[in-house]
């Protein structure tokens, strides 16, 4: 497949790429808009992470995003291209196949201001840094009120595309450890724009998840010699009970110890790192196998059109410990049943104690129930 690959800047410097896989721009006979007509100040981000000394893990400090958009009209979307009757976008063209720039209000930034001292108060028990890493949005498609799961194929490859595109670049950034791509959906876990569109964080520390798999990895390693996820992979496979689709090159299966009341993992069979070593045929072959997970999603509970939920790449961190990692993909809702959310109260939030209201065979059987 031939996806041409525009970039250009933003009013205010920040990067914007077209990923496009329409005829006229694949060929070059159309050019995308390049300019951005609106007067934007250069955004000055003072993002801070501060080490929690309890945890072992750091937090970011990103108070500016207190203000940004949320939940706009349609005609006020940000995200939607720029055209005729409407004010300017963060996308100068008037339709755009996928596009991707940096966020106006990142939590992460290559250019954040460095806090005045290295600790909180002086004090040797919090250190404290800029959060110097990026954040990027991924618009999917120029259509509002069109889902991911409705998309056709080609442009969910496209969108694949992008995403490897972009795992590549990130990685290469000085500093940055970890790159993730994400995709939340649904107000009720506090999206703020409507427009389908995930995420990229480029992260200059590896989160608190990836720093448990890792030390789980290492264990299993020394233990075994064997790669844990491999094995993880290959026991679901076995099993089978769990096991929701199976590909030539992708496998779906909802993990035996599943902590949501809807989830899906989805592996490639090959060893990978991440997005960007996925080879021309995985990544067809798993533009058609995204689809049909999203969809058996929107059919999972009885009276619910689109389920809400969170699908995030766990691709392995960029520096010594990348061959502990594997990419997989973790898709999940917080809705328990028709309209009710299973809300993270005392065990969960207060101990990280989990405590599931379903069981991962019944989740996986429901899965295959509802296959197209």
């Amino acid at each position: 497949m031939t996806i041409r690959r525009t970039a250009t800047a933003l009013a205010d410097g920040r990067e914007l790429i077209y990923f496009d896989d329409s005829e006229p721009y694949v060929s070059g006979t159309v050019t995308r808009q390049l300019h951005d007509t609106r007067d934007l100040s250069p955004i000055r981000v003072e993002s801070t992470m501060r080490y929690d000394v309890l945890s072992g893990e750091w937090v970011t400090m990103a108070a500016h995003r207190m203000d940004r958009t949320f939940l706009p009209a349609a005609d006020a979307c940000p995200l939607c291209p720029s055209g005729p009757g409407r004010a300017s976008t963060e996308i100068p063209a008037d339709d755009y196949d996928v596009a991707v720039f940096e966020n106006r209000f990142p939590s992460l930034a290559t250019a954040a201001v460095a806090p005045p001292t290295d600790h909180v108060d002086d004090e040797p028990l919090w250190p404290q840094r800029a959060a110097a890493g990026r954040c990027e949005v991924v618009c999917f498609t120029s259509d509002h009120g069109r889902s991911f799961a409705e998309l056709p194929v080609g442009r969910v490859r496209t969108v694949l595309g992008a995403l490897a595109d972009r795992t590549r670049e990130l990685s290469a950034l000085p500093g940055i450890e970890q790159v993730f791509c994400f995709e939340n959906r649904g107000e009720e876990i506090g999206v703020t724009l409507a427009h389908p569109h995930g995420q990229i964080y480029a992260y200059p520390m590896l989160p608190a998840n990836t720093g448990a798999l890792l030390r789980q990895s290492e264990r299993h390693l020394a233990r075994t010699g064997r790669s844990l996820l491999r094995d993880v992979l290959d026991a679901e496979r076995r099993a089978g009970s769990r096991v929701v689709l199976e590909g030539e090159h992708w496998t779906a299966y909802v993990p035996a110890a599943a902590r949501w009341p809807v989830e899906l993992h989805l592996a490639p069979h090959r060893d990978v790192p991440d997005l960007a070593a996925l080879e021309a045929a995985e990544l067809d072959e798993l533009a058609h196998v995204y689809l049909d997970i999203l969809g058996r999603l929107d059919r999972f509970f009885e009276g619910v059109e689109r389920l809400p939920y969170i699908a995030g790449w766990h691709q392995a961190p960029v520096g010594e410990q990348r061959a502990l990692g594997r990419l997989h993909l973790q898709l999940f809702s917080l809705m328990r049943s028709p309209h009710r959310m299973k809300f993270l109260a005392g065990s969960e939030s207060g101990m990280g104690a989990w405590v599931s209201d379903t069981t991962p065979e019944r989740i996986a059987a429901r899965f295959r129930e509802i296959a197209p």
